[in-house]
């Protein structure tokens, strides 16, 4: 998945000039850092007390490695595989080809739950700006990165997850902005809308089931 982080090169630049960094490497970047195994370790000063000499006495078993912990012998339990279902289907996003309707398809059926909720204003205008995604992705205007990358935002809103999908969002207008200024602006409003209207279509439900577990209560009635 190394070339969904990868940001092209600028061909105008020359061979020693220093790297352009991915938005997405540096966002995944972390975890914990290792020291380094170069770094020497300080001398001990005069006259500090040091360790004895191996001395052993022939009684003595072997001084040898510690023995293997049973735990680290034993196969991991079924079911703890770290990668889920979506990691799975990140994989498959990543090495399969990625077609316009499997892009194009999600995203105007997000348009068309958001109508009738969001102002016409609005929706008009996601509208135009997919329809430069088709044109520009069916003309051979953008790169396979893209494309993936895409496929992956459309999965994260699919999926509800709507601080990933603007993650990626932000990720290609930093580093494919020369590609995806004229229609991302779009997808941006269109995540904004489809999250609104989630939360919206949540807090209706919940009101509604406060309601009806009030109408079944049965009054308690008062002893005269």
């Amino acid at each position: 998945m190394a070339d969904l982080y990868m940001k092209p090169g600028n061909k105008e630049r020359g061979w020693n000039d220093p790297p352009q960094f991915s938005y997405g490497l540096q966002t995944q970047a972390g975890g914990p850092k290792r020291t380094p195994l170069t770094k020497r370790v300080a001398a001990l000063p005069d006259g500090a007390p040091r360790a004895p000499t191996s001395e052993t006495s022939p009684g003595a078993p072997p001084m040898g490695p510690p023995p293997l912990s049973s735990k680290a012998s034993r196969p991991p339990p079924v079911g703890s595989c770290p990668t889920s279902s979506v990691e799975s289907t990140k994989l498959l996003v990543a090495e399969r080809e990625i077609l316009l309707e499997d892009v194009l398809r999600p995203l105007e059926q997000a348009l068309e739950d958001c109508r009738g909720h969001t102002k016409k204003q609005v929706c008009d205008d996601i509208s135009r700006r997919l329809t430069l995604l088709q044109e520009q992705w069916a003309g051979g205007k953008l790169s396979t990165p893209v494309k993936k990358r895409m496929a992956l935002l459309v999965l994260e809103l699919s999926s509800h997850r709507w601080d990933t999908a603007d993650d990626i969002h932000r990720s290609l207008m930093v580093d494919h902005v020369t590609e995806v200024s004229q229609w991302m602006v779009g997808v941006k409003r269109l995540i904004a809308e489809k999250k609104s209207l989630s939360s919206e279509e949540a807090s209706e439900a919940t009101y509604t089931a406060t309601a009806e577990e009030n109408q079944t209560t049965p009054e308690v009635q008062q002893a005269p």
